[in-house]
C-alpha cells in the first residue's frame, strides 16, 4: 500500500481501494442503464438469469452485476486510468467489452436462447448504447473519485 506525506498525495489507492471505488462507480453506471432498460421494458429478462420476473429483482441482479463490472474495472484498470478524461474513456471501452461478453455471449446463454449469440439487430444495438453509457457513467465516477483521493 503506498503511503504518502501530508505534501504528498496518494496518486493511487491500493487494490481493494480501486475495486471498492470502482464498485460504487459500476453502481452509478448501472443506475444510469437501468433507467434505459427499464424504459424498454427489459428489467425483468434480467431477473430471469436467477429464475424470477419481478422489476424489483431485476433491479437488484443488475445493480450486484454492475458492481461487479465496475469493481473488475477499478482492479484490472484502476492504475491506468488516471485522469477524469482518460477514466471517462477507458470506461466506455469496458463498457463495449462487457457488451459482448454480456449483451452477445452471457445473457442471451443463460437464459437458454442460443440463436440470439453474437446476433446482432435492434434489441443488441440498443443494448450497446445502455453498455457505452453504463461505461462512460462509471469511469467518470472513477475518475471523479480517483481526483478527489489525490487531492485530499
Amino acid at each position: 500500500m503506498t503511503t504518502a506525506s501530508p505534501s504528498m498525495p496518494v496518486a493511487h489507492p491500493g487494490v481493494i481501494g480501486r475495486t471498492v471505488t470502482g464498485g460504487f462507480a459500476g453502481v452509478a453506471g448501472g443506475v444510469f442503464f437501468g433507467v434505459l432498460m427499464q424504459i424498454e421494458g427489459m428489467i425483468p429478462l434480467v431477473a430471469q438469469l436467477v429464475g424470477s420476473q419481478s422489476t424489483a429483482v431485476g433491479w437488484i441482479v443488475h445493480l450486484v452485476i454492475s458492481a461487479f463490472i465496475g469493481g473488475a474495472f477499478g482492479l484490472l484498470f484502476g492504475v491506468a486510468a488516471r485522469g477524469l478524461t482518460r477514466s471517462t474513456i477507458m470506461g466506455m471501452m469496458w463498457g463495449a467489452v462487457w457488451w459482448v461478453l454480456g449483451g452477445l455471449i452471457l445473457m442471451p446463454a443463460f437464459l437458454s436462447m442460443p440463436d440470439m449469440i453474437f446476433e446482432v439487430g435492434a434489441m443488441q444495438w440498443k443494448s450497446l448504447m445502455g453498455h457505452l453509457i453504463f461505461g462512460i457513467v462509471a469511469g467518470f465516477v472513477y475518475g471523479l473519485a480517483q481526483q478527489r483521493h489525490t487531492h485530499e
